[in-house]
């Protein structure tokens, strides 16, 4: 068995090699056809689009994203063409709860947002949006939930958009991208979204960029519809408006979800949905290395603050932003509280 793998998924070496014959690492985007059509399998980011162009006449039977979203599969054409495909649901929710918790807290620290008297919207409450607004709420916030799918199939506790555009002081969006059907997100804040806005709340953006309206958010930051944003992803990543990345409070690059734990979630769903598409045991180990962290006192700094600061890369964002990719790759070790 040949199988082609992102050469930025970590803690994978070990086990894949025990797993297939024969193992090519490259970066995302050297995936090309030519490399494709003799492997069986591909283990892949968010950096390969696997579609007809890349896939066709080759003899891959099965697709693992060591990722939560999956646009980047056109999964029309595997289905038609027989390809299994599996992404991982919810492993990086610990890691984006770790960098809204960060953040909420400077909003507070330096923004004057008292979190325990602030309203939270959390648009789109699947594995990381549920996490998020459970943490809000143990801040003390309180926090309105939105998410149409799931209130159209009759759960309860959900809130239209138009109420979290009047309450809100904060939202924080967490859903797919999705550009067609009953429920799309691509460009759900757009112009309308923000004229909407009643209390200039902080947007918050760690799902996907597309689903932000660029020029409509820097039209709403000059004239004052939001009171500032915070942006993990971007549209047209890596390249990244320049001009927007000047203006939002804080920036970085889409990394929310890069914890090292996060990371091996996905690496270990990753590889169990490999070995059970092609029938093989999943006695492997995923090791993560150790960190022993020194707190200081809290009266100097929250705890959490201590452990992930997102101003750090932020930092590193604004100073190298053409650099955009490399951060990713080569993203320093974090371990969750």
């Amino acid at each position: 068995m040949k199988v082609i793998v992102d050469n930025k998924i970590p803690y994978l070496k070990e086990a894949i090699e025990t797993l297939a014959d024969e193992v090519v690492y490259l970066p995302g985007k050297s995936i090309t056809r030519d490399v494709v059509q003799d492997a069986d399998a591909l283990l892949i980011r968010t950096r390969t689009r696997c579609d007809r162009s890349l896939l066709e006449g080759s003899r891959v039977r099965f697709i693992g994203t060591a990722t939560i979203g999956f646009d980047h599969i056109d999964t029309d054409y595997c289905q038609k063409a027989g390809i299994a495909w599996s992404n991982c649901p919810g492993c990086n929710a610990g890691a984006v709860e770790q960098y809204l918790h960060s953040v909420l807290l400077l909003l507070q620290q330096e923004k004057g947002i008292t979190l325990s008297k602030a309203c939270l919207g959390v648009i789109g409450v699947g594995h990381v949006g549920s996490r998020v607004a459970a943490m809000a709420e143990r801040l003390g916030m309180r926090v309105l939930r939105n998410d149409p799918p799931k209130a159209c199939q009759g759960e309860p506790g959900f809130t239209d958009l138009p109420v979290l555009a009047h309450e809100c002081d904060v939202l924080t969006i967490h859903t797919p991208l999705v550009k067609e059907g009953d429920y799309p997100t691509f460009h759900l804040a757009d112009t309308t979204f923000f004229d909407a806005l009643r209390r200039r709340p902080y947007l918050i953006n760690t799902a996907r960029g597309e689903v932000v309206d660029t020029a409509a958010l820097l039209g709403a930051l000059d004239q004052g519809k939001v009171a500032g944003t915070v942006l993990d992803v971007w549209e047209n990543e890596p390249n990244i408006s320049r001009e927007l990345l000047d203006k939002v409070y804080i920036g970085t690059p889409h990394i929310a979800g890069y914890s090292a734990d996060g990371k091996a979630n996905a690496t270990r769903m990753v590889l169990d949905a490999f070995c059970r598409h092609f029938g093989l045991r999943t006695d492997f180990r995923i090791e993560l290395p150790q960190v022993s962290p020194s707190f200081l006192s809290e009266d100097a700094v929250p705890r959490q603050l201590q452990s992930y600061d997102p101003r750090r890369d932020c930092d590193r964002l604004r100073a190298c932003p053409d650099q955009f990719e490399q951060l990713r790759g080569d993203y320093p070790l974090r371990r969750e509280c």
